[in-house]
């Protein structure tokens, strides 16, 4: 039985990035699973002092169910 999972994506806006996180707090809602934890965190990478790329790193956390849920 699948008890939890932890999804990492990589988004390229900030507003992208809270839109994942709304899509997956719906979808919980109709398809059984609660969120544990969400969030997201910027990242850039940087060459001679400028900013070359950046991205949105995007964690769900989902649990789908009780570790004792169907055993007591």
């Amino acid at each position: 039985m699948l008890l939890e999972t932890i999804s990492k994506f990589r988004a390229d806006s900030e507003d992208r990035a809270k839109d994942m996180i709304e899509k997956y707090r719906l979808d919980a809602e109709q398809k059984g699973y609660r969120i544990k934890k969400a969030g997201y965190e910027y990242k850039s990478k940087k060459a001679k002092g400028e900013v070359i790329a950046e991205c949105w790193v995007v964690t769900v956390d989902q649990v789908f169910g009780d570790l004792w849920e169907d055993l007591v």
